[in-house]
C-alpha cells in the first residue's frame, strides 16, 4: 500500500478555500495547519481553478489514443508545464502525462494508441520460435565471423611471404 494519506473531497475543498480567501497565508501555512504537505494543497487549489469542485474529487478516468495524442500536442501548442495540463484536463497525476509524453517522442504518437495498462499476454509457440532463430542467426553469425578471421590471417601470410620474396629478389639484383 502507498504511503499516500486520501483525503475526503469536503476536506480538500475545505482547505482550497481558505487558501483562496487568503486570510491564513500561503501553501506551508495551511500545510502545517492540516499536516498536509503543501505541493498537494498546490495541486489541489490548481485542479479546483481549472475544474472546480470536479478537479477535487478523485475519479478514476481511462483515455482512449486519439485523445492522448490531443493531451500531449495541445501541451506543446500552448506551452503548458505538466501540472497546468494534468489540472486543465483533470487528470489526476502529473506523471501520467509525463508517460505520455516520454511514449509520444521516444516511439511516436501512434504508440499512444496502444492499450498499455495491466498485465501482458501470456506468450504463445511464436516467441520459442523466435528464439530457436535468434539462436540458429547467432550460429551463423559466429560462422561467419571465423570464417572471415581465417581469411584474414591468410591474407596476413600470403602478404608476408610476398612481401619476404620482394626483399630477397631485391638482394639479389
Amino acid at each position: 500500500m502507498s504511503g499516500k494519506k486520501k483525503y475526503s473531497d469536503v476536506f480538500k475543498l475545505k482547505v482550497v478555500l481558505e487558501y483562496l480567501e487568503g486570510k491564513n497565508g500561503g501553501f506551508e501555512t495551511l500545510g502545517k495547519k492540516y499536516g498536509v504537505d503543501n505541493s498537494q494543497i498546490r495541486h489541489w487549489v490548481h485542479n479546483y481553478e481549472a475544474n472546480s469542485i470536479e478537479g477535487l474529487s478523485k475519479v478514476t478516468r481511462t483515455y482512449d489514443g486519439a485523445t492522448r495524442i490531443h493531451i500531449v500536442e495541445y501541451m506543446h501548442q500552448n506551452s503548458l508545464s505538466l501540472r497546468q495540463t494534468a489540472a486543465l484536463f483533470c487528470i489526476s497525476s502529473h506523471s501520467t502525462l509525463s508517460k505520455w509524453e516520454r511514449i509520444y517522442y521516444e516511439e511516436g504518437k501512434e504508440a499512444l494508441l496502444e492499450e498499455r495498462r495491466g498485465r501482458k499476454h501470456m506468450s504463445t509457440k511464436k516467441p520459442k520460435e523466435s528464439k530457436k532463430k535468434n539462436v540458429n542467426e547467432n550460429e551463423d553469425l559466429l560462422a561467419e565471423v571465423q570464417r572471415l578471421r581465417m581469411e584474414n590471417e591468410y591474407l596476413k601470410k600470403l602478404n608476408a611471404l610476398i612481401q619476404e620474396r620482394e626483399k630477397s629478389e631485391q638482394k639479389k639484383k
